[in-house]
């Protein structure tokens, strides 16, 4: 749940953090996930990725509807693939700490739909772009 559903007042949407405006429960998988279950998670849940996590919560990886159909498009059995086959590396990631302002041109510049939120390298959250609209529209008090 985002912090920005319980503001009662307007506010700069500028200075909104990136722990107001982020979904805190998040979806994720391991790196023995395999592919099939990872599109089955993002299919029917509406997920447009899903974050690689080692036991401890440390982010290592980034599974994105792209590499999937890449997979898909290479003849690949996705029941046979596992999630570290495919996720990206080194996905860009955000702190809790960064402002909307600073997101936004981040996501603007590199054309990222959504990001996970990390402390000390440990998944703490996600964050969309829709997160940073809907955060933006309440603290204006565009609706209640």
């Amino acid at each position: 749940m985002r912090q920005t559903d319980f503001f009662m007042k307007a506010t700069d949407p500028k200075t909104l953090t990136v722990e107001q405006l982020m979904q805190d429960a998040v979806t994720r998988c391991t790196p023995r996930t395999d592919a099939s279950t990872i599109a089955y998670l993002m299919t029917h849940r509406n997920f447009g990725s899903l974050p690689v996590v080692e036991e401890d919560g440390t982010l290592i990886g980034i599974v994105t509807e792209y590499d999937l159909l890449q997979a898909m498009l290479d003849g690949r059995d996705l029941r046979k693939i596992l999630a570290t086959e495919i996720m990206s590396t080194h996905p860009v990631t955000v702190t809790e700490d960064q402002t909307l302002a600073q997101v936004a041109d981040r996501f603007q510049d590199r054309y990222l739909t959504r990001v996970p939120v990390v402390r000390n390298n440990k998944l703490v959250g996600i964050l969309a772009r829709r997160d940073l609209l809907y955060g933006y529209m309440k603290a204006s008090q565009y609706w209640s």
